[in-house]
């Protein structure tokens, strides 16, 4: 049996995943939680196989929880689910350490496979970004940059896409100030802008927010 958990923000979600789950004979939804801070203390005392995490959760940034999971916890595997833009995201949350990225358009029964692959140590991408990574040389420069970027990278990318600030993103991030100036310039380098406008300019031909 698989032991999972999720953390979702949003209460239809964890209700729907709990029904969805019910009874299943090979996945078991132990406990839905609404922020990560419920789910560590869960998991320092319980077995867990796969955790659903949702990208933008209320009480600490997606992309930091998988990380401080997978440190503390390597043999959990991490699944992230998100509305975000998997061309955008995807890659980044892999870099990271999750074992798979699921978009929430996708199909529950989607979500129910995602779980079976990456239970056994599988990664899981919908067929859209195999589709895209297969096709590699097909694709514009701008999601080309994109792949260069770390996690860390792409979550000031996305900040400051919906003009958050250096401070703002300093205390988001829980990095000092000088650290975001630090991330802007290696943006700048790898998107191949000298500017916070032109660097804008690509995040929106990017559909990033």
């Amino acid at each position: 049996m698989i032991n999972l958990i999720i953390i979702d923000k949003h209460p239809v979600i964890r209700v729907a995943f709990e029904l969805y789950f019910k009874d299943n004979p090979l996945v078991k939804l132990v406990r839905a939680f609404e922020n990560v801070s419920d789910t560590f203390d869960y998991l320092s005392e319980n077995e867990v196989d796969v955790v659903i995490s949702e990208v933008d959760l209320p009480d600490l940034n997606g992309i930091t929880a998988l990380k401080a999971i997978k440190k503390t916890y390597p043999k959990v595997h991490v699944l992230m689910f998100s509305s975000q833009p998997e061309e955008v995201y995807a890659l980044s949350t892999l870099k990271a350490g999750a074992s798979g990225y699921i978009s929430k358009a996708s199909n529950i029964d989607a979500v129910y496979h995602a779980v079976l692959k990456v239970s056994k140590g599988e990664t899981y991408l919908s067929d859209f970004m195999t589709k895209q990574l297969i096709n590699d040389d097909n694709k514009t420069n701008g999601p080309r940059r994109l792949k260069k970027l770390s996690s860390r990278e792409i979550e000031v990318l996305k900040l400051l896409s919906i003009g958050k600030k250096n401070k703002q993103i300093a205390t988001e991030l829980d990095i000092s100030e000088k650290t975001v100036s630090t991330y802007k310039t290696r943006l700048y380098k790898k998107m191949d802008v000298d500017n916070i406008v032109d660097l804008l300019h690509q995040t929106e031909n990017l559909d990033l927010v």
